[in-house]
């Protein structure tokens, strides 16, 4: 048996892309040398098979010593389908393996003003694969999430915060108690598959909105790429609902932004609690038991 109910959230939500973010398709062309070599004010350029640039890289030196170039204040641009920035105190890249360190100050930005920040990070290109184990920052627009440590593979489309992961949203449409902020929180990891328009918040999950608050275990986000605002969320594992003073309880939560429509299924469990009368009488609880 299912139980429903309806309930609204602000449903402005950000996640598609900002952790594929990247990344400098940069080709190092240095011959090998035994001797120490440094550059200064360097400035490299790559292009497409049509002669359209597809990156650049400046640094104010460049210090090759065997098979390790380091580089410091390092600015990066990659041009694709949209232009990404990418800045850092110091970088270093593997020639043989093309393996790229950055770290301090770590920044990536892209046009449309997304933006994240960490104090490292590491691109093994020849795995797909971008890490860091620090905390991470990022913005954009109506949205901040934080989190220790990511996970991505650019080409994938694949991306996750790996732990204690926050992330605010101040809703911009709807009615005035739609649009108060809204803070979703997990253990983590919180998963990105961009490919699927789909966020996947783990272990412990809890989102805020004013006196609204709901728990699981899991909350799958779907996000509508036209609008980048929630059109379905999935809440799996001792969900927990509660509204006021109500509370409801079931094993599986779907919340569907068409029809704000809240429906809870498996075991089903709603505790009401009634008004005081006119006559200030005490308060009544009422629980109902819906059984599967």
């Amino acid at each position: 048996m299912e139980k429903s109910c309806r309930m609204k959230y602000g449903n402005s939500f950000f996640f598609g892309g900002m952790l594929m973010f990247f990344v400098l398709n940069a080709n190092w062309l240095f011959a090998e040398e035994t001797t120490p070599q440094q550059f200064e004010g360097f400035n490299l350029q790559g292009y497409t098979e049509r002669g359209e640039k597809s990156w650049d890289v400046m640094g104010e030196t460049a210090d090759i010593v065997g098979n390790l170039v380091t580089m410091t204040n390092i600015i990066a641009n990659s041009y694709g389908e949209q232009k990404v920035n990418l800045k850092s105190k110091i970088g270093t890249i593997q020639k043989d393996t093309g393996k790229i360190h950055l770290e301090k100050d770590v920044v990536i930005t892209t046009e449309t003003g997304a933006q994240l920040t960490t104090e490292t990070l590491d691109w093994d290109r020849n795995n797909d694969l971008v890490t860091t184990n620090d905390f991470v920052t990022i913005i954009n627009k109506n949205m901040k999430a934080t989190g220790t440590g990511i996970e991505a593979h650019p080409n994938l489309k694949l991306a996750q915060l790996n732990e204690d992961v926050t992330v605010h949203m101040k809703p911009e449409k709807g009615k005035p108690e739609d649009r108060q902020p809204v803070t979703i929180t997990c253990d983590g990891p919180l998963e990105i598959d961009q490919l699927n328009n789909l966020a996947t918040f783990n272990e412990n999950v809890v989102a805020i909105q004013t006196d609204r608050q709901l728990k699981a275990d899991k909350m799958e986000v779907y996000i509508d790429p036209a609008t980048n605002k929630i059109k379905k969320m999935i809440c799996t594992g001792h969900v927990e609902v509660t509204q006021g003073e109500n509370k409801s309880y079931s094993d599986m939560a779907v919340y569907t932004a068409d029809d704000q429509k809240l429906v809870l299924t498996g075991r089903p469990k709603l505790i009401l609690m009634m008004e005081a009368d006119e006559e200030g009488e005490e308060v009544i609880s009422m629980e109902e038991v819906l059984q599967p």
